[in-house]
């Protein structure tokens, strides 16, 4: 008989990625265990792989050995995944459902219902084999026999030896019987085969005068037996008597020494397969990720009536698309999800993705469509130029679902879904800001009311007035966080309201800043949906662009921005027009993140430009005038110098700018060409006729093709104005560069305010200006490009929480409430409410 094992007469060759991974669980601390994964453990390191040893304590729950196995099957930096058998915890464990549990593609033991499926089906090339029958044929192959036509018996039917033996030795052309417990006239059985192998876990029950002469004897069992030459008065034996059944066996298995390295060896090499399998389909930095692919209809439907025909694939798959962990998905339904701010932390290495900001000419009331055109393009770099692509935009806001504007998502082939969801309450975001607003406002309400019933002078009417739109300051603390720490900082150093000698009161004074955290400590997540064509969409934080940012939340870009990758691409909104939006997005967005765009693509429509040129004026809703819809080159021209104007504040931030033309279907090639030409007249790199609210990403794979180019061109970012400028200088700045004001005018209550604030250490904040954003001037009703205007600044705000103070331009400005309710003042001694 012949010892068939030697350790290096096997070999694996490492050679297919850089580092493999293969990751033992652990539950427990058995010595039989240790000693077992410790055999493991050094097998993996002789042949260069990484072996993560994984052992929780024997108080562990079933519930937190699944999610630590999920955790792993979701890691591609982790090939195998061995679950060290018996399961030593002292709370009651399903050993098949933590089996069942690792991952198929994973499972280099072989051991889930899968794929023990796939081999009792006879599929051997499409599952992993249990390691110990695997390695029992290598061994039976060393002997030279042919399997095919010969007797085999199996003794033994556990899942780990037995039934996948049987297997085995079927599929490769063996007759084979099993044999168990129950079996009669075992020794006849085994007298009759060619092939025997044992895993009944009986010490020495296979006698040597059963077996056929010449057969080969392959021992799985592992038992130990008193023996008193032994130190520790045992000895281990297999399940065959050795000393007899060598004199009659052909070729025979030691115990110890024979099946059990060969199973290790199995092991390592099942982890070698599952790299290579991995390999396949693995690019690196890209994801593999399912597009869905429209057939857009002519005529074409509503919006309505196209997001209704398209079924969404469920959320937690196009997490797992993306590369997002389970952990890091807060699940609402099944087509919309939070990501945790953990997924940030453990990305925190990844270089991140190419940034483009998606800005547009100064808004009309027929719409110029920068949401749609952020995600139709963010479809075209995904779903047809094939690399990794985000979109974030801002959430709509009610104002826009149930008036003329529309869900404020996109529209037609380019549009979140489903739109319901994302058109409503999504994930509760702007109801957790009017709940924070509410407090503070009643807060407000109880301490005036509680000061008016004192008779103690000292604290009496302390509290006069708020300070102004607490919800649209709680909005923009919301976009502009980096974190929650971040957040629950901004919100504690909110100015809320006034004392009677004018000293400031914030959150943190009235002692709720804390409980204002907690209102929004789910809000801080952003919302992960995806388009028609399944590119991931965050859709994250509404800020208004006339008295706030415009931009969609901080957090979004940069998980964002990590998970595409160093070729990927973050496709990202300004909200309005170049110079209100844009400008905020680069002044304050920008240097609260530290992220810095690649590039600019400006949103221009044939009509808006129209509109720009002098022509007659619109009301949003109504139909479009013939002069809009019938060619008309010289209004078109005229309006191209507000294109111009828009361009030349895009190019003043260091960036190289894309011109997009939103087509309609009265649009003329002439019309087109008389855009693309004066776009690049005026500094455009290039400019591009875009189809995507009909086509969908397909309608602008030229809009990415031209991004993917301007994004390799070296460029460097700059801001407007420095932060040390004086106050009133920075808004001199912004009127002169981008709305071409030829002065600023401060009235004496902002020429009052810049002194207070001057003297208040704050005149080192960013400027956001709360203008109309339906003009270049102050005046909305001034279209095309004002020039040689005086800008009236009638008031200055600051908002701390946010980190900016907001001039309010224009004698006659009002705010635009952020939520479509805000709760009145039971007692109402304030200069003004929200």
């Amino acid at each position: 008989a012949h010892s068939l094992f030697e350790w290096d007469t096997y070999t694996i060759h490492v050679s297919v990625v850089s580092r493999l991974c293969v990751c033992v669980f652990q539950v427990g601390d058995r010595d039989d265990s240790n000693l077992y994964i410790s055999m493991k453990l050094k097998a993996a390191a002789e042949i260069g792989i990484n072996a993560n040893h994984v052992r929780l304590p024997k108080t562990a729950t079933e519930d937190e050995v699944l999610r630590r196995i999920v955790e792993v099957n979701e890691n591609p930096e982790v090939h195998g995944l061995i679950v060290q058998l018996p399961l030593d915890s002292i709370n009651p464990m399903d050993t098949e459902k933590v089996t069942n549990a690792v991952a198929p593609e994973k499972d280099v033991d072989g051991l889930t219902s899968i794929n023990a499926g796939k081999l009792s089906r006879g599929d051997l090339q499409d599952c992993f084999i249990p390691c110990t029958p695997k390695g029992c044929m290598k061994l039976i192959s060393q002997t030279g026999t042919s399997v095919a036509g010969k007797n085999a018996v199996v003794i033994g039917r556990s899942k780990i030896v037995g039934a996948p033996m049987h297997d085995l030795l079927l599929w490769s052309h063996a007759t084979v019987t099993t044999c168990h417990s129950k079996t009669t006239d075992l020794a006849a059985q085994v007298g009759r085969a060619d092939i025997l192998v044992v895993g009944a876990g009986k010490a020495e029950m296979v006698k040597g005068e059963w077996l056929k002469e010449g057969a080969v004897v392959i021992d799985c069992g592992i038992n130990h037996i008193p023996d008193n030459s032994k130190d520790n008065g045992m000895r281990v034996v297999g399940d065959v008597h050795y000393p007899s059944a060598k004199e009659k066996a052909g070729f025979i298995t030691p115990v110890p020494g024979g099946v059990g390295p060969m199973t290790v060896a199995m092991l390592m090499e099942n982890t070698v397969q599952s790299a290579k399998r991995f390999l396949k389909t693995y690019q690196p930095g890209k994801w593999n990720i399912s597009y869905t692919k429209l057939k857009p209809q002519k005529p074409q439907p509503s919006d309505t009536a196209i997001a209704h025909s398209f079924t969404p694939k469920t959320i937690g798959r196009l997490a797992r698309e993306v590369g997002l962990f389970s952990e890091e998905v807060e699940h609402y339904g099944t087509t919309r999800a939070k990501v945790r701010l953990e997924a940030l932390n453990r990305l925190k290495t990844q270089p991140d993705g190419k940034y483009l900001v998606v800005t547009g000419i100064t808004p009309t009331p027929l719409g110029e469509g920068t949401t749609t055109t952020t995600l139709g393009l963010a479809q075209a770099l995904g779903a047809h130029l094939h690399v990794n692509s985000f979109a974030c935009v801002r959430q709509p806001s009610q104002g826009s679902n149930f008036g003329v504007k529309g869900g404020a998502v996109g529209g037609g082939y380019s549009q979140v879904i489903p739109m319901e969801e994302v058109s409503l309450h999504l994930t509760s975001d702007t109801q957790a800001v009017m709940a924070a607003s509410s407090l503070v406002v009643d807060t407000i309400n109880a301490r005036v009311l509680s000061e008016s019933t004192q008779s103690d002078k000292v604290i009496k009417n302390n509290i006069i007035f708020l300070s102004g739109s607490v919800a649209s300051e709680m909005m923009a603390v919301l976009a502009l966080s980096t974190s929650l720490g971040d957040m629950t900082r901004r919100l504690a150093r909110m100015v809320v309201a006034y004392s009677r000698k004018g000293k400031p009161v914030t959150t943190e004074d009235l002692g709720i800043s804390g409980v204002l955290a907690t209102l929004m400590r789910d809000a801080v997540k952003p919302s992960l949906m995806q388009t028609m064509e399944g590119t991931p969409v965050f859709v994250h934080t509404c800020p208004l662009s006339d008295i706030a940012q415009g931009n969609s939340s901080i957090l979004a870009d940069q998980i964002a921005l990590k998970l595409v990758g160093p070729e990927g691409f973050v496709v990202t909104e300004a909200e309005g027009g170049a110079e209100l939006g844009m400008e905020k997005f680069f002044d304050i967005k920008c240097r609260s993140s530290g992220l810095h765009p690649d590039v600019v693509v400006m949103v221009a429509t044939v009509h808006g430009l129209k509109i720009h040129g002098g022509g007659p004026a619109v009301t949003a809703g109504s139909a479009m005038p013939k002069e809009y819809s019938a060619e008309n080159l010289t209004l078109l021209e005229n309006g191209c110098s507000h294109l111009k104007r828009q361009l030349e504040n895009a190019r003043a931030f260091g960036l190289p700018v894309i011109v997009a033309i939103n087509t309609f279907s009265t649009d003329t090639d002439a019309e087109l060409g008389l855009v693309c030409e004066q776009a690049k007249l005026a500094g455009a790199l290039e400019a591009v006729p875009c189809s995507h609210w009909a086509e969908g990403g397909a309608g602008a794979v030229a809009l990415g093709q031209a991004v993917q180019r301007a994004a390799e061109i070296p460029h460097q970012m700059n801001f407007l104005y420095d932060l040390e400028m004086p106050i009133d200088d920075k808004i001199r700045a912004i009127a002169k560069s981008m709305y071409g004001a030829g002065d600023v005018e401060l009235l004496p209550q902002a020429q009052q305010k810049v002194a207070l604030f001057s003297k208040q250490g704050l005149g080192n904040l960013p400027i956001c200006m709360a203008k109309t954003h339906l003009s270049l001037s102050h005046d909305p009703e001034r279209k095309g490009v004002p020039t040689g205007f005086t800008l009236p600044i009638r008031d200055i705000h600051a908002n701390l929480g946010a980190g900016f103070l907001y001039p309010l331009v224009g004698t006659r400005f009002s705010l635009r409430p952020h939520v479509s309710h805000i709760p009145s003042l039971t007692n109402r001694p304030m200069t003004h409410a929200t």
